[in-house]
């Protein structure tokens, strides 16, 4: 404290009283450190007489220090202008006043849990064995953790503020629903909204001053741990990309169904559901425009193209490059008959078991016999084959559906379950596959009670979407639970009958020339819309090669015949054609 006696002299009467109220009131600095500060700085405003200034060094202390308002005992000491507070050590003889301000600042500074020593302008608590951690500042480590940990939080929730903001809410409310937006699309639709930039633009400012205060007190927590066994475990939160904004639009559009959410993969067009659950997926639109054959997705069925560009056909829902007039590929194998039904017919003619839809089969089963009860408590086979590569390989057979009647005792109540498998070609089981009952779009078993009956109605009706070919079925019946109950059978037709040529389909007709390209491009349709018969399968996952099956079986080429006709076919559609090559899985 600087004191300008002239200005005390006109401010005051007594200037020797004034120095005195001085001197008294600084030496109450350590009593009452807050007002008398403040009595300090007023008298400085009112009389310009002083100037106070406070500072962390002095004889107690080598360099710096916090504690020093914890010294109660002090002398004062002034001089001609100037007035300072001296410690204890003023009045122990000169060969103990080292020791003592030793001694204090170790109490002080390191609350006597080890020595104060001083080297090179660093001052440092050296530490007894039995404290080890007293350099560290544990509790300010603490409350700076906890100030992180609450920055982090006001992190997250400024971008959910943006989420729940009108202006975000606005935008998700425009964006097209049916078709499917790519990351591409919107990022388009992000840069066109004039509202919702101006307010991704006052969150960006904002997260700015988040992020650097939250580097202020990162680098303040690291420094004062650095004398700590303590290690900071701190991440700097991480600021969320256009390309994640333009990710989670994506996922609040597709993956946010049943009060369940996940994150969308564009690149497998499917749902990761959060907590262990696979409800969060939203039925995905198909995609159109740009080099996409699909013009407009289905009223129906959003999944599904509705309509195709000029140069495809729609099947099943998709588009496929139409390379030759199908109707020329007709002449040589034909899926159309006389008898071709729309689905609502098929399904009644089929509950009916209408004998026009009748295909004569030959059932073979060594658990099972037609009419009989049987225990369904373990697992029981049949199967209905047709027999044709031995009577008449020039056909081929389509099931649209099965129908099957099952009685049932009357004290029962439990449902047997089926497992089915095709065989399109060929009687081996291992070259068959299974009815995928509910799954990737296709149809499930209905069950009908005959009136008056113990009896049911099983219609499986596969349609004209899900028709595909058949040589042998396999069917397994088990009941649900390992329970005894008692089932009769009444399903299957008498022996093989190839007489009537209405109700097989004929795949060898014609015999035109055509050129070689002519002809690829005839043996190229042929593969498309035979394979277009295969089950369905899940996304990312080849379809099955029911072409090579019919090659293998009613053409009987060898697996290296085969092998060639599928690579000049696949070296034509990619060389000549320039399209894009789709893979299938073997199955024959």
């Amino acid at each position: 404290m600087y004191m300008d006696k002239s200005r005390l002299d006109r401010k005051s009467g007594n200037a020797t009283q004034s120095v005195e109220a001085l001197h008294q009131l600084a030496s109450s600095y350590f009593v009452d450190r807050d007002g008398t500060m403040r009595r300090l700085h007023e008298i400085q405003i009112s009389t310009g007489a002083i100037k106070v200034t406070e500072t962390r060094t002095g004889p107690l202390g080598c360099n710096s220090y916090d504690n020093l308002d914890s010294v109660s005992s002090v002398l004062l000491q002034s001089t001609e202008s100037k007035l300072h507070l001296q410690g204890l050590q003023i009045i122990f003889p000169p060969y103990l006043q080292e020791k003592f301000v030793q001694s204090a600042l170790s109490y002080i500074m390191c609350n006597g849990e080890g020595e104060y020593v001083c080297q090179n302008s660093q001052c440092r608590c050296q530490c007894a064995e039995e404290f080890p951690q007293c350099n560290c500042p544990i509790t300010d480590i603490q409350i700076m953790e906890y100030t992180l940990a609450n920055m982090a939080k006001s992190w997250a929730e400024a971008y959910k503020d943006l989420e729940n903001s009108d202006e975000f809410k606005s935008f998700m409310k425009r964006l097209p629903s049916n078709h499917f937006l790519t990351i591409g699309s919107i990022h388009q639709h992000w840069g066109n909204d004039w509202d919702l930039q101006n307010r991704y633009k006052l969150l960006q400012s904002s997260m700015e001053a988040q992020r650097q205060k939250i580097q202020r007190t990162a680098r303040k927590l690291f420094g004062l741990s650095v004398r700590c066994r303590h290690n900071p475990n701190h991440q700097l939160p991480r600021e969320r990309t256009i390309q994640q904004w333009l990710a989670r639009v994506q996922s609040l559009l597709y993956c946010n169904e049943n009060g369940f959410w996940g994150t969308f993969l564009e690149s497998q067009r499917s749902c990761v559901c959060h907590g262990s659950t696979t409800l969060c997926q939203r039925p995905i639109p198909c995609i159109i425009g740009g080099n996409n054959s699909c013009a407009m997705c289905s009223l129906a069925n959003i999944s599904l193209c509705g309509s195709c560009n000029k140069g495809y056909k729609l099947y099943r829902g998709r588009c496929e490059p139409q390379n030759v007039d199908s109707e020329r590929s007709e002449q040589f194998i034909s899926f159309e008959t006389d008898l071709d039904f729309q689905d609502l017919e098929l399904k009644y003619l089929l509950q009916k078991m209408d004998s026009r839809l009748y295909v004569h089969t030959t059932f073979v089963s060594n658990e099972i016999r037609l009419d009989t009860f049987f225990d369904p408590r373990w697992r029981k086979r049949m199967s209905l084959t047709l027999k044709s590569n031995k009577n008449r390989m020039d056909f081929i057979h389509m099931v649209i559906g099965m129908s099957m009647r099952i009685c049932q005792m009357r004290n029962s109540s439990l449902d047997p379950m089926f497992f089915v498998y095709v065989n399109p070609f060929s009687g081996s089981h291992s070259e068959g596959w299974n009815m995928p009952f509910g799954e990737f779009g296709y149809p499930r078993w209905e069950k009908v009670r005959l009136q008056n009956s113990q009896c049911y109605n099983w219609t499986l009706l596969l349609g004209n979407r899900w028709k595909t070919f058949f040589e042998t079925v396999h069917i397994y019946l088990r009941s649900r639970t390992r329970l005894a109950t008692v089932l009769r059978n009444e399903t299957g037709q008498g022996p093989v009958d190839l007489s009537d040529p209405n109700k097989r389909q004929s795949y060898t007709q014609g015999g035109q020339f055509y050129s070689s390209s002519s002809v690829m491009l005839l043996l190229l349709d042929i593969r498309d819309r035979i394979n277009r018969l295969a089950p369905p399968v899940a996304p990312g996952k080849p379809q099955l090669d029911l072409f090579s099956c019919m090659l293998k079986h009613r053409l009987k080429l060898t697996n290296s015949e085969i092998i060639r006709v599928n690579h000049a076919l696949d070296l034509y559609n990619t060389e000549i054609l320039k399209q894009s090559d789709q893979m299938t899985a073997k199955l024959c």
